[in-house]
């Protein structure tokens, strides 16, 4: 009898924690329920109804990454050769199959590679010491304080090294924001009067960017 009271008792409880919904409690140190702002998620387009249109992007080699720098840049990458094999090249011996996967050890050693390659190039222009091709379209025989560029030379400096290095031109939004960068870098070289480093580091940054990797 007495375990009849006590499930039935149970049954009870139950019965009233279905009817009455919890609420949270609220006071002080207590989060109030906040309604989701970006409302109902949109669900992902199922690919294989779709089907794929095109093809996926393809990281270049080794070797075309020597020929790409020294196309963009003008000259080349004196490390590569040691560091090809690491960065997917095959041997021939243990591996047959050149590797195009986007890795760290790839990226590290470009980053590696741009540093070289623009910094000796960007010094060597602003020296007068070979032909000019990070600051082709800068007015004057030789390179000067970069911060007094006006926007449209600035911009029209970029248009032609992303076009140079991606076959694309920056344009919109994202010229916007890589004149931004330049202007940066143009104030902080000249605070410590090393002009080269501010073209530098806009070579850096383009040959870094995923689009000079992949075609």
């Amino acid at each position: 009898m007495r375990r009849l009271l006590i499930l039935a008792l149970l049954a009870l409880g139950a019965a009233a924690c279905e009817k009455t919904p919890a609420t949270p409690p609220t006071g002080d140190g207590l989060l109030e329920p906040v309604a989701n702002p970006h409302g109902d998620p949109m669900p992902l387009p199922d690919l294989e109804q779709q089907g794929r249109v095109g093809r996926s992007p393809r990281r270049i080699t080794a070797n075309q990454l020597g020929r790409s720098i020294e196309v963009a840049v003008g000259r080349s990458w004196t490390q590569l050769e040691g560091r090809a094999t690491s960065m997917g090249r095959a041997d021939y011996a243990l591996v047959n199959i050149e590797s195009t996967e986007p890795n760290l050890v790839f990226a590290k050693f470009l980053e590696d590679g741009a540093r070289e390659v623009c910094l000796g190039q960007a010094s060597d222009e602003v020296k007068l010491l070979v032909p000019r091709v990070l600051t082709r379209t800068l007015p004057g025989a030789t390179v000067g304080d970069l911060r007094k560029l006006t926007d449209a030379q600035v911009r029209e400096l970029l248009v032609y090294l992303s076009t140079r290095f991606w076959g694309a031109p920056l344009e919109g939004e994202e010229l916007t924001r890589w004149a931004g960068f330049f202007t940066q870098a143009a104030t902080r070289a000249e605070s410590i009067q090393k002009r080269d480093q501010a073209l530098a580091a806009v070579c850096i940054a383009l040959m870094t960017d995923s689009r000079f990797l992949t075609y």
